[in-house]
């Protein structure tokens, strides 16, 4: 289990994870898994074979987006996150459906697990928002028994999502030092180099996810409303009101490019599988 001690740089990292948790507790990141995408845990949950038994741990798992549904398929599942408010409201969704999850509070970059404890390790859109990738690719493979499932699903740079922090850079406070693009997530070679040769059999595959909102603006107002790292940047320029206005017409502009003439958009996401090296 990774620990800290309070050097300047353990201190730093702290602040700079309270200020995490603090952005996925903004808005309403219930909303966005309920109404944006509500099958999308469920598609890395059947990827990854999940079966009745099996240990299951969903990193960075929001309000359980993929937990929900490990567990509708019988696994014992834990859920962590960094945000308590996040897992509040995933304890109250699995209640509502009968489930019977754990939830646990957690960095991604410091699970408090010990080694090779589960059978699968997945991640929905979560751990790519960890700042520091190799670290949290470390507690990935550390966490997973030789011959378990790691399973992510990541937005890639070159689809919406990343196309929409893209947007938002030039208005976004500059990232710490050392903290990498979520996105990179998205990209296969990086995740290959991640793992590297811990894992065997590593299957990616990109696909997309479908979205609709009746107009660009309707996009960009649910983001601006639920959505921390969109609301994050909206702050830090809210003094400013020709940011705003820019920044209003770059994330409709992008929508627009996007959608169709219904509004359908499709969200460019990776999927990938492997499994844990080892005997």
């Amino acid at each position: 289990m990774t620990t800290h001690t309070d050097t300047p740089d353990a201190v730093a990292d702290a602040a700079l994870k309270a200020r995490h948790a603090a952005m996925w507790a903004l808005g309403d990141y219930a909303a966005v898994a309920r109404e944006v995408i509500p099958g999308l845990g469920a598609v890395l949950v059947d990827a990854c074979g999940v079966r009745p038994g099996q240990q299951v741990l969903d990193v960075a798992a929001g309000t359980g987006n993929a937990a929900l549904p490990a567990a509708r398929a019988g696994a014992r599942v834990t859920a962590s996150d960094l945000a308590p408010e996040l897992l509040d409201a995933g304890r109250r969704l699995a209640e509502e459906a009968g489930l019977a999850l754990d939830w646990e509070r957690a960095d991604a970059e410091a699970l408090p697990f010990g080694d090779a404890s589960f059978d699968v390790v997945v991640s929905c859109v979560g751990v790519m928002f960890a700042p520091h990738h190799r670290a949290a690719a470390d507690e990935l493979v550390r966490v997973a028994r030789p011959g378990a499932t790691i399973g992510l699903v990541s937005w890639t740079p070159q689809g919406f999502i990343g196309q929409m922090f893209a947007a938002m850079r030039p208005y976004a406070a500059a990232p710490p030092p050392g903290a990498q693009p979520p996105p990179l997530w998205g990209d296969e070679a990086h995740v290959r180099e991640l793992l590297a040769d811990r894992v065997e059999d590593l299957r990616a595959e990109k696909r997309s996810w479908p979205v609709r909102f009746t107009r660009p603006e309707e996009f960009r107002d649910f983001f601006k409303r639920t959505y921390g790292p969109t609301i994050v940047t909206y702050r830090g320029i809210a003094d400013d009101p020709e940011k705003v206005a820019a920044l209003d017409v770059a994330l409709a502009d992008l929508a627009r490019d996007h959608m169709d003439a219904d509004g359908r958009m499709g969200w460019e996401y990776l999927l990938v599988t492997a499994r844990r090296s080892g005997s």
